[in-house]
């Protein structure tokens, strides 16, 4: 099944948790640390007192208090940013190098392309309206999982997290999504939020995995790249694509990225490569 889970002290967590309950049809189906599990078709919806960035194995820790097998996680969670600007985000997680927000350094987390990036589009539509920004957000933090696993989010900032319409709107996509298989790829470049990455998947069949941002990038060397990449790659469901956001950097660092990734036997792709949605 996939663990869909809640935290206690995250507001937003918890405001997400009400709204799929809300959409009814959930049963018991175990306990985990004094907290009902309640399934619903292939969801199981479980719910922990401490902070997401350091439930560690919570994968393992559910599927063993409910004797119920989980293949992969959604972390229900809020997003915290300086600008505070009203945002919906996607994703996957781990450390490229110091884990200062949970999980282990220099280790990702097995992502889930296709469920990640089926969600990103549905809340295009579902939140449409809302006045919140969709996006993905590039690989960060804990904690650590071995099931495919990624990150839903309310931000950015406290005024936003109690927001019921866009709890609704994370409740229906994760319910309701329509999920597209499609090729996957990391992405390579850009800011934080991906915005590059999060265009293409609008209109174009491709399934996002791990993403490496510049500001990690820019200040690896050609080792620590290779890493990251390889990383990234191997934990993105066997990526062998990768996306480089080439207007956010120099053409002579795109070229390098590209003959980089290209060595290590991966394609680099751009947007002419895809197919229409």
């Amino acid at each position: 099944m996939r663990l869909l889970l809640c935290s206690l002290s995250d507001v937003a967590s918890v405001n997400i948790r009400e709204a799929l309950l809300d959409l009814g049809g959930w049963s018991e189906a175990g306990v985990h640390q004094g907290q009902p599990c309640l399934a619903r078709g292939n969801d199981l919806l479980a719910t922990i007192q401490e902070a997401h960035l350091y439930a560690d194995h919570i994968d393992a820790l559910v599927s063993r208090s409910c004797g119920i097998d989980i293949a992969s996680v959604v972390f229900l969670s809020r997003h915290k940013a300086a600008s505070g600007i009203p945002t919906l985000t996607v994703h996957p997680i781990g450390n490229f190098s110091k884990a200062d927000l949970g999980g282990r350094p220099a280790t990702l987390v097995r992502a889930a392309p296709d469920m990640m990036t089926s969600a990103l589009r549905d809340l295009l539509s579902d939140a449409a309206g809302l006045g919140f920004q969709v996006s993905f957000e590039v690989t960060h933090h804990g904690p650590y999982l071995e099931a495919p696993t990624m990150y839903i989010e309310i931000g950015s900032s406290e005024d936003n997290w109690g927001n019921k319409e866009a709890a609704r709107a994370i409740a229906t996509t994760l319910i309701s999504s329509h999920h597209v298989v499609a090729p996957k790829a990391i992405g390579i470049g850009g800011g934080h939020y991906a915005p590059r990455f999060s265009e293409v998947v609008a209109t174009k069949r491709i399934s996002f995995g791990h993403m490496i941002p510049n500001h990690f990038a820019d200040h690896a060397d050609d080792d620590a790249l290779r890493s990251a990449v390889t990383m990234a790659l191997e934990k993105s469901d066997g990526a062998n694509l990768a996306y480089i956001h080439k207007k956010s950097m120099s053409r002579s660092r795109a070229t390098h990225l590209r003959h980089l990734v290209e060595s290590m036997g991966a394609t680099a792709i751009e947007s002419s490569d895809l197919e229409d949605l």
